[in-house]
């Protein structure tokens, strides 16, 4: 994997990296670009807010349910191969999108769309580590983390527009000739570097995941109305990703290498990445819904909310990956995650009177703060592993927070919903976020205690 980088041809090179990074931010945008639409899709649609935010919780489970496969693939197939299939793929699901009638057929269309959008994301990583050399690492996972934390941070905002001068469907009609002309491209540029392995994917494994996942986190809808179905789908979903875990510890190829776990640097600072990635995408959620059903603003101003955020999120993103490379993670998380909760302020006393300034002002302050320890958290998670288990040590990663984003977004819709005021559930899920945060920081002075990093 190492000498990819000193044979890869420097254009090629450049060529594959946009490629990857673009079809990255329009997978990763498409994942949020629901958000400002939830409001419009639920009273179009006539269905429950508990039900209709399963087309972002959807998408987020689906990729992290899938992102474990993505380290087989690109052992076992070129990874020509797997970046034409996956964007056919993509583009398959937002083919359906355009043409959605009813609610389920535009499910379908978002796990369709998902289950690309989770292959492209850690092959993007990983090929992105595989061809630049490890000096450029920071640097490069930096751009990475720019793109993961960018495409979702600005899809409430090009949705808000959309619909606003459209309707919803045209997010996916936009998307549609974009991902064609990725495919078109890589068809005729897009190089195979790699050489495909004896590698046997576990589908006992893969059907473990997609139902142990989807029964965990779907009982936490069925909760506020049916507990006992709720309690019944969250043991048997635990009990089955309990044996999925074991499972892959007995596997000599697994399809996710939970041994990696073992692997502190990688332990504490994934799981400081997942809560700031909890936070960014449990708040992006939560905002559009408060905007539009309670201070009745429209789509596209709900989504202008978000903008200043995603914009200073981006600015910050480009230039933390370097920042990293010169001093470490120490200063950047600490302040990135004193920034999250000076912005929480605003948030967890939200109200009608709230004005729509002060709303964006701390959105935009809390993502300056996730910015600021998102890239580093990613980059210093990987310093330890060893560079034939990085694809692995991706799918693992990505798996995780996108798991665990997916839930943040289900526990802060219902717990919005359990007070008769969701003026009053929108405070309760804002403080969920404060606590996240303080488990981030937490997670991270773990890390710091024993970190044999001087820069650390």
């Amino acid at each position: 994997m190492s000498n990819i980088s000193k044979t890869i041809d420097p254009k090629i090179r450049t060529i594959v990296t946009i490629l990857l990074l673009f079809s990255c931010f329009v997978s990763l945008a498409s994942q949020t670009m629901m958000v400002t639409a939830l409001p419009v899709i639920e009273h179009e649609m006539n269905t429950s807010l508990n039900l209709v935010q399963w087309l972002t919780t959807g998408y987020t489970l689906m990729i992290g349910i899938i992102t474990p496969l993505s380290s087989n693939m690109y052992e076992k197939f070129k990874n020509r191969t797997i970046f034409l299939s996956t964007i056919a793929t993509f583009i398959v699901g937002t083919l359906i999108g355009c043409f959605a009638t009813n609610f389920w057929i535009l499910l379908l269309a978002r796990l369709i769309q998902a289950c690309a959008g989770g292959i492209l994301m850690s092959f993007q990583m990983t090929t992105m580590i595989s061809i630049y050399p490890l000096q450029k690492r920071g640097t490069i996972l930096g751009m990475s983390s720019l793109v993961i934390a960018f495409g979702p941070a600005i899809g409430p905002t090009l949705s808000g527009w959309i619909i606003n001068a459209f309707s919803w469907r045209y997010i996916f009609i936009f998307v549609l000739p974009m991902m064609i002309i990725v495919w078109l491209i890589g068809y005729f540029v897009f190089p195979n570097f790699t050489q495909p392995k004896d590698i046997k994917i576990d589908l006992t494994s893969v059907s473990l995941s997609l139902v142990g996942a989807t029964l965990t986190l779907a009982s936490l809808t069925f909760f506020e109305t049916t507990p006992m179905i709720g309690w019944v789908m969250l043991l048997v979903g635990l009990g089955i990703l309990t044996v999925f875990v074991k499972r892959q510890l007995k596997l000599k190829q697994p399809m996710l290498k939970v041994q990696l776990f073992k692997n502190r640097s990688f332990r504490l600072m994934t799981l400081v990445g997942i809560c700031a990635f909890m936070v960014l995408i449990g708040t992006e959620q939560m905002l559009p819904i408060f905007t539009q059903n309670v201070l009745h603003l429209n789509s596209m101003v709900s989504g202008m909310i978000l903008l200043p955020g995603a914009i200073a999120n981006a600015l910050c993103a480009a230039l933390v990956g370097r920042l990293y490379d010169k001093h470490g993670p120490k200063y950047l998380i600490i302040s990135g995650g004193i920034l999250m909760l000076i912005a929480a302020i605003p948030f967890v006393m939200i109200s009608k009177q709230t004005p729509v300034w002060l709303i964006t002002v701390a959105y935009m302050l809390r993502m300056v703060g996730n910015a600021l320890v998102f890239s580093p958290a990613m980059s210093e998670a990987f310093i330890d592993v060893k560079p034939d288990e990085v694809s692995h040590a991706t799918a693992l990663n990505n798996s995780l927070r996108q798991s665990f984003g997916a839930s943040s977004i289900t526990i802060l819709v219902v717990l919005a919903d359990l007070p008769a005021s969701f003026v009053s559930g929108m405070r309760l899920s804002m403080w969920t976020t404060v606590l996240l945060v303080c488990l981030m920081m937490f997670f991270f002075i773990l890390y710091l205690r024993q970190s044999p990093r001087k820069d650390a």
